[in-house]
């Protein structure tokens, strides 16, 4: 048997091909071709620095860039055909452009690896998508503020262990999650903010020889300056694992709102309504209104999660500086941001799409006892009573309310007065749910006046 031509990427020191299983395990290709336009603005780059740096002519650089463009519009027409059998996203970049220019093209290697190339590809990307994940997250605070403002009256039932606790309005509920989101705007820029340094020019790992000028590297790229060590800069992923942990973070915000959303669809609930748009019926039941995206979105956070996970195991054990294993840093932290960015989407959608039913949830926010807390508010309040006898006595009115079958507001004054003497019939201006939440009025309180305030000031900040 003869052996299969030898890989030219690799240069002598191989006589033959690898076998068919090293290229299943090794190739690349079949996921970091995404990184190519990354590929292609770092290569630009360093072409321009080592023409500028007297490495290479101008000449071979103006080829190298004439043809690295051709090659993405190849791409971006969708008329590059990218070889598994040359490995990765770089190999075949450099294949197509021997192909169209000739010598140049291999000049363009110098002063770099696959090592500091792949790194600086995987940072750009992912620079580009916490970009991207900023406007996304501010369209959905925006939607939720827009809809709080709107319903900033909206009364509905407040849950402490998915029990009835206290009535809160339907805008105050929204808010929750826009300052929930608001903090996860605040991680992505932290990641963002610490992943923005260049490892172009790290070489493979020891830097290189030639007087190359990694500060107009990473400036050309947008980076604020280049790594300041070149075996942190080939081996470093931490900033993958910043960005999908707080991807994470951010995911499971998103999928309480989900579940939420699930529980609010429920007959049972019946708090709101989302359209066709977001919903599916059954095969069997005609009936059915499912909340498929919600449910979808909800599930999205187990693939994010496992991300951040699996590539913490990948780095766990690596020593300095490159090895194999990091090419399993990709393929994960792709599928991680597309979950993260469809699951972002769709709860934008749901949304913009959903309307509260009031009736409904003001007729909730009154069970259970709601207002409780707020007689013993008042017992404090009105008869200077300390809280924790306060919270006693209501403790004692509810049961009696309970006993006999009512509400709070339908017992009467001789019914609290058999629990507490001292009661007066102005209690009786606490029981309602309306009252209730009119009270909170401490800053960040449930009022619908507070509520108003934020959601106004919120839709501000976010206008984009």
């Amino acid at each position: 048997m003869t052996d299969k031509p030898a890989n030219t990427m690799w240069g002598g020191r191989f006589a033959a091909s690898p076998a068919a299983i090293m290229e299943e395990i090794n190739a690349s290709i079949g996921f970091d071709k995404r990184l190519a336009p990354q590929d292609i603005a770092g290569s630009k780059a360093h072409a321009a620095m080592l023409a500028d740096q007297h490495i290479i002519t101008a000449a071979d650089a103006a080829e190298i860039v004439r043809g690295l463009d051709a090659v993405k519009a190849e791409i971006d027409a969708g008329t590059f055909t990218f070889s598994r059998a040359l490995e990765d996203v770089h190999m075949n970049v450099e294949s197509r452009l021997k192909t169209l220019i000739g010598e140049p093209a291999g000049r363009l290697h110098t002063a770099r690896s696959r090592n500091d190339q792949v790194a600086t590809d995987f940072r750009l990307y992912v620079r580009d998508r916490l970009d991207g994940f900023d406007v996304a997250v501010a369209r959905l605070q925006s939607a939720l503020a827009t809809k709080a403002l709107a319903h900033a009256g909206t009364v509905m039932p407040g849950f402490t262990h998915l029990q009835p606790a206290q009535p809160v309005t339907f805008g105050h509920h929204l808010l929750a999650y826009v300052e929930m989101f608001a903090r996860d705007r605040g991680r992505f820029a932290d990641a963002r903010r610490r992943l923005n340094e260049s490892p172009l020019g790290s070489a493979a790992l020891a830097g290189t020889s030639f007087p190359i000028d990694r500060h107009a590297t990473a400036k050309a790229l947008g980076f604020d300056r280049p790594m300041g060590n070149s075996l942190d800069g080939v081996s470093d992923r931490d900033f993958a694992l910043e960005t999908l942990s707080a991807c994470a973070i951010s995911a499971v915000h998103l999928s309480r709102f989900a579940e939420e959303i699930v529980i609010w669809m429920t007959p049972q609930f019946g708090f709101i309504r989302l359209s066709d748009k977001f919903t599916t019926g059954s095969s069997i039941m005609p009936q059915k209104r499912n909340p498929d995206a919600a449910e979808l979105s909800r599930a999205k956070v187990g693939r994010i999660a496992g991300a951040f996970q699996s590539l913490l195991m990948v780095m766990k054990g690596l020593p300095l500086a490159y090895s194999k294993d990091m090419q399993e840093d990709k393929e994960v932290t792709f599928d991680a941001l597309d979950s993260y960015g469809l699951a972002l989407a769709a709860m934008t959608g749901m949304v913009l799409d959903l309307e509260p039913v009031p009736e409904v949830m003001a007729a909730a926010a009154g069970r259970g006892f709601s207002t409780a807390t707020d007689i013993a508010d008042w017992l404090v309040r009105e008869l200077k009573m300390p809280f924790r006898d306060a919270h006693h006595v209501t403790g004692r009115i509810v049961a009696l309310a309970e006993s006999k079958g009512q509400t709070l507001d339908q017992l009467t004054l001789t019914d609290m007065q058999s629990v507490h003497p001292a009661i007066t019939q102005a209690i009786f201006g606490v029981l309602s749910v309306e009252d209730s939440v009119a009270s909170r009025l401490s800053y960040g309180g449930t009022a619908p006046q507070n509520v108003r305030k934020m959601a106004a000031e919120w839709v501000k900040r976010l206008e984009i």
